[in-house]
């Protein structure tokens, strides 16, 4: 990583990032960028591309019976042990939570199997990415990435002043790892790979990417974002974390947000090479970032997989009732092991969430491939029932 010989200080003097820059990285509260949105009467939410938009959401007022599809969180929320050492950690809110973040990294470099210096905390992975690309595109470069894909990194690096090199996704919906490899150049700083990759819950053949993560990584950094890993069908059993053990120059990112049920708690870690995550913390104050509850809450998590277990059982079938519904009334799908799936909508986006907001149901759409489409996490089987019922007067 070349481009990261400098000192926080130089960085501070130095950075071209702009006042404007910094509006447009998506750590912005989604909503705030909502009602801009809606205010300025704006078809797209996000246009990430000429074949990758966000439609956006209607006004509606957000009462306690809409249900929430729309942003993957874990509708079980966090385990109860986990919320129960959260509110106990609260009490000790007036010291800092060095001696608990250390324990909470050596239990996290154990599961990994790797050094706890090769471990970065951090308030959510997407600060990590955020982190990455100010750190590698300050001085330009391009990364490489699938499209559509998790846009958070994307968008700074272009920020910051770099460049986006994107792929299209196979028929199949997973990476065309071939097409990502040759499009490698000289001013190549990062291979970004979302794996299950969001939006679409596709899933990237394990071997197949960790071959390409063991070549590619000879001649630029490979960051395996794997904040849906728990929940595919093979789980941490398909993570790249083998690579960083063995010295090869990949990032793995993983999040609390997600299977923990911990989205509002903000938590999340890198796995890597520690003058990689050395180069990184330049710019960060790393867990200074996270609350002393939230490392008490992810501890407890980490100590509780039974909870963990059964959530990804019940969002498992309550995907598959969804794929069943979908299959049944001609809905076209992709394939996911995540927790949400994608369908197209033989409608505008923007009319397509009018309707469903009306029944009270909040999801997502896109635009990418010239198709219209619909991003509906799984929530619990009753509100999946609620979002089927929804459909089928939408389209009936």
């Amino acid at each position: 990583m070349n481009s990261t010989n400098f000192s926080r200080r130089d960085w501070l003097k130095k950075s071209t990032l702009t006042l404007g820059a910094l509006t447009l990285i998506p750590s912005e509260i989604w909503s705030s960028n909502v009602l801009k949105a809606q205010k300025e009467n704006r078809t797209f939410l996000y246009n990430y591309s000429n074949n990758f938009n966000e439609f956006t959401p209607p006004i509606v007022e957000e009462n306690e019976s809409l249900v929430i599809l729309r942003a993957n969180e874990n509708p079980y929320g966090p385990p109860p042990k986990s919320a129960k050492a959260f509110q106990d950690e609260v009490f000790t809110g007036n010291r800092y939570s060095w001696k608990t973040l250390d324990d909470l990294m050596e239990t996290i470099a154990k599961n990994e199997g790797v050094k706890t210096d090769q471990i970065l905390m951090a308030p959510g992975s997407s600060d990590i990415l955020e982190k990455v690309a100010m750190v590698l595109f300050q001085k330009g470069g391009n990364v490489i990435s699938a499209d559509p894909s998790y846009m958070s990194l994307m968008i700074v690096a272009k920020a910051v002043g770099g460049q986006w090199k994107s792929y299209k996704l196979l028929k199949n919906s997973q990476h065309d790892l071939d097409a990502m490899e040759a499009g490698i150049d000289d001013d190549t700083k990062l291979v970004y790979i979302c794996n299950p990759n969001n939006p679409t819950g596709s899933i990237t053949n394990a071997k197949k990417l960790r071959d390409f993560c063991t070549r590619v990584s000879e001649k630029v950094p490979v960051f395996v974002d794997e904040a849906y890993i728990e929940l595919s069908k093979n789980g941490i059993k398909d993570s790249m974390n083998s690579l960083v053990a063995e010295g090869k120059n990949v990032i793995v990112a993983r999040t609390f947000s997600k299977i923990h049920g911990m989205a509002g708690l903000r938590i999340g870690y890198a796995i890597g090479k520690k003058e990689t995550l050395d180069s990184i913390n330049e710019i960060t104050r790393g867990g200074m970032g996270i609350t002393g509850p939230s490392i008490a809450a992810a501890s407890a998590s980490l100590a509780n997989t039974d909870f963990l277990d059964d959530c990804k059982t019940k969002i498992t079938a309550a995907r598959e009732y969804t794929i069943s519904y979908l299959k049944a009334q001609k809905f076209s799908y992709l394939p996911s092991e995540t927790n949400f799936v994608i369908f197209e909508i033989p409608m505008e986006g923007k009319e397509f969430l009018q309707k469903i907001y009306a029944k009270n149901v909040a999801v997502r759409s896109f635009k990418f491939w010239d198709k219209n489409w619909c991003r509906v996490s799984i929530g619990t089987m009753d509100e999946m029932k609620l979002f089927t019922k929804a459909m089928g007067e939408i389209f009936a």
